[in-house]
């Protein structure tokens, strides 16, 4: 009889876990909204949550306009070609530097890892912008965020 009671303890134990996970699980708050767009590091906020949320044409309009700037269309394709590719990437945004009509924005990307048994891992990066007319614009992004073939001369052969 004792077992009994302890067994029926046990699964009404799991079971208040359960419902309890369940319900953290739908009525947490997701804290991915757009910010305003005040500085260097609001524009890499809201750059990078376009990015995640495939809203491709919002972030395109985040980039620079500098010589070489891709096109939409080749902007799009970078996504749909696995060349940008966030993933299962995060970032925290760090301090900004800021000299005349240039700003650097330090960044820490973090990787997580398939083996079950290990941590995520973070590493330094940072993000490249500038001003134009009274508005901080992308240059350059880590490898997760940017394709190195936007802002290059495309390759001439002989």
């Amino acid at each position: 009889m004792k077992q009994d009671k302890f067994l029926t303890g046990i699964l009404i134990g799991i079971g208040v876990l359960i419902v309890l996970a369940v319900a953290l699980f739908f009525t947490r708050q997701d804290k991915r909204d757009y910010i305003a767009e005040t500085g260097p590091d609001a524009v890499v906020h809201n750059y990078v949550l376009a990015v995640l949320n495939k809203d491709y044409q919002k972030a395109y309009g985040y980039l620079a306009d500098l010589e070489h700037k891709p096109t939409y269309e080749e902007f799009r394709q970078s996504f749909f070609n696995g060349m940008v590719n966030p993933g299962d990437v995060g970032m925290d945004i760090g301090a900004v530097d800021i000299h005349n009509d240039e700003a650097v924005v330090s960044l820490s990307v973090y990787y997580s890892n398939t083996d079950p048994f290990s941590s995520r891992y973070a590493s330094e990066d940072r993000a490249l912008l500038v001003l134009q007319n009274d508005e901080w614009k992308i240059n350059s992004m880590p490898y997760n965020f940017w394709d190195y073939n936007w802002y290059q001369e495309a390759f001439k052969p002989y």
